[in-house]
């Protein structure tokens, strides 16, 4: 129980911060020893996010007609990630950047490009200025959230801030992008689930799912309340010290 307590304490956390949820999954599951790392919890815990960035933001979902062409063009921005993700699951070559020197210097040097991002101007909102243009930019940038240590919302709010998109809205347009991504994932990994004969939700499953989306739900609110009055340098220099630290036991 405490095992899946922390597991989804980290991923409702580390999915929604520009953090990278995957770095820290694996960083957590490999040093804390955790026997109750499998597929079945992962997919718990990512369907515990999904609920819960879908819960938060109902009343853009739900009001479909006035913001059909929004989620159209967050449709189409995550597209890129999915079709590449399928084919680097697919082929196996996901599992070749799972390791620490990988994670340590991505987490760092993207750190460094989130920090560079939060310098530009802050001008475009995501009602009146985002567009196909800025979805597709966006979109192919969050295909590098696939490395684990890039962090997919570091990721996109960088490239959204480098587009001047307002600290906030860079924020949302990241939220809203993990939708798609997040029920892909979810799908794929049900998908994986059935193909194994291995569907079995236990009770440790739904309680996964259930501090997930709790985690998840909370995140979300606090950090966009953050934003709107503090900057991303808490976060770069987090990234960087855990970046530095990473190195230093890998190569030592």
């Amino acid at each position: 129980m405490t095992e899946v307590f922390i597991l989804s304490l980290i991923q409702g956390i580390t999915e929604f911060l520009p953090i990278s949820s995957s770095s820290h999954l694996i960083l957590g599951s490999e040093y804390l020893n955790f026997k109750n790392k499998s597929l079945t919890i992962d997919v718990s815990l990512h369907i515990g996010s999904f609920i819960g960035v879908l819960v938060y933001f109902n009343k853009d979902i739900l009001d479909f007609i006035k913001n059909r062409k929004l989620f159209l063009k967050i449709l189409i921005s995550s597209i890129p990630v999915m079709l590449v993700g399928l084919i680097l699951v697919e082929t196996n070559l996901i599992n070749n950047l799972r390791n620490l020197k990988v994670i340590g210097w991505t987490t760092m040097i993207f750190g460094i490009l989130l920090y560079i991002g939060d310098r530009f101007h802050l001008e475009k909102n995501i009602n009146e200025d985002f567009n196909y243009k800025s979805a597709i930019i966006i979109g192919f940038c969050q295909i590098l959230s696939l490395v684990p240590g890039v962090s997919r919302s570091g990721i996109t709010i960088t490239a959204a801030r480098i587009l001047n998109f307002k600290r906030y809205d860079s924020a949302k347009i990241s939220f809203l992008l993990s939708i798609p991504t997040l029920g892909a994932v979810s799908l794929f990994g049900l998908h994986n689930l059935i193909k194994e004969e291995s569907l079995s939700f236990t009770f440790l499953s739904l309680i996964s799912i259930f501090f997930s989306f709790i985690f998840s739900f909370i995140t979300i609110k606090y950090f966009l309340i953050f934003i709107k009055k503090f900057n991303l340098s808490v976060f770069v220099i987090y990234r960087i010290l855990l970046g530095i630290l990473l190195l230093t036991i890998a190569y030592s």
